[in-house]
């Protein structure tokens, strides 16, 4: 072997090493917050019993990490607030820089658990995986959980978003699960008077009708889930009649419950509880949505830790008032540019 050959192996062996070796303190950490079902909580109980949110910034001693993975087994993994799908996330990315492999595979047993959580009878998925009892058991479009699992999908058909290196053997089965959740969106928007509208946060796994979640979610038309659901479905190549419909319907009813002249923001002053509330104010030049509307009748509400409606928010207590997005501008952007442009393309 002679000497400039030597060098040049050397410098590849020693290239591949430092590659080999590099790593991203997040990524480790979510690696040790993995479930051995391939999915992660959204927090973990102190020794007190109180949930603590999982936190990737935090560092962990080696004890602490030891406790996380000696509980691998624990059936907390779940889609709910973006958990599962962030890491899944976070991991590509982590991998595209760094080359990691452990990045990778991890993802990859994410993107299982998301797969194997889906439901083989409606095609939904549920908040918690394994399924628990009680709404956490329905079909959860509530905070995007199930539109969070399909747009990872979608990113692993379609090559995008950091998937390009996932095991192709994935891109199968992850086709056949956005089919079976289209289906089940289609099936679940809801009809008024024999006209398609919106969806609700959650869905009976039977029966496909609006469901009751906390007691101050109740079964409503809602504007900011069904955001998400529309947004989904525009990305698909070539809709059928069937997706334009539910598009340009769920777009109708947006058109149909905006709030023209009010906004939803914290205020701040000594006659306020705590020196601050959260309040529906009037404003001109602002426009907002309810997050929940009567089915029947498109009447916007709100409740609280009673499950009584109320039209007005002041009527809810404080700590729901402002632990709560009850209005927002959700929709807005779909309107001024994502469906028009959506529906350029879709002529």
């Amino acid at each position: 072997m002679n000497a400039r050959y030597l060098i040049l192996l050397t410098t590849l062996l020693l290239t591949y090493d430092i590659s080999a070796q590099s790593s991203d303190p997040e990524a480790d950490r979510m690696l040790v917050y993995q479930r051995s079902i391939g999915g992660w909580p959204k927090f973990l109980y102190d020794k007190d019993h109180k949930e603590v949110k999982v936190d990737y910034s935090k560092e962990l001693t080696a004890a602490e990490a030891a406790a996380i993975r000696a509980d691998s087994l624990a059936s907390d993994a779940t889609y709910d607030n973006n958990a599962t799908t962030r890491e899944i996330k976070y991991l590509l990315q982590a991998y595209k820089s760094t080359q990691n492999k452990r990045y990778l595979k991890a993802a990859e047993k994410g993107i299982r658990y998301i797969l194997n959580g889906q439901y083989k009878t409606n095609g939904g998925w549920p908040q918690f995986y394994p399924v628990r009892k009680g709404y956490p058991s329905y079909i959860t479009y509530n905070d995007d959980a199930m539109v969070n699992n399909l747009n990872i999908l979608q990113d692993v058909v379609n090559k995008t978003n950091n998937t390009e290196a996932v095991d192709p053997s994935l891109i199968a089965p992850s086709q056949k699960a956005i089919e079976k959740g289209i289906k089940c969106i289609l099936e679940t928007q809801v009809k008024v008077n024999g006209k398609l509208t919106a969806w609700c946060a959650q869905h009976d796994t039977t029966t496909l009708k609006p469901a009751n979640a906390r007691t101050f979610e109740l079964a409503a038309l809602n504007s900011l889930e069904s955001v998400g659901i529309v947004r989904f479905l525009m990305r698909q190549k070539n809709p059928s009649p069937e997706i334009k419909l539910a598009i340009v319907s769920a777009m109708d009813w947006f058109a149909a419950t905006k709030m023209a002249g009010y906004k939803f923001e914290n205020v701040t002053g000594s006659s306020y509880q705590n020196g601050k509330d959260r309040l529906l104010l009037a404003d001109p030049s602002s426009t907002v949505w309810a997050r929940f509307y009567e089915i029947s009748n498109n009447q916007p509400f709100v409740a609280g830790r009673d499950g009584i409606k109320k039209k007005d928010v002041t009527e809810i207590e404080y700590e729901r008032r402002n632990g709560y997005a009850w209005y927002g501008t959700w929709p807005q952007k779909l309107i001024d540019k994502d469906f028009p442009k959506w529906k350029e393309a879709n002529k």
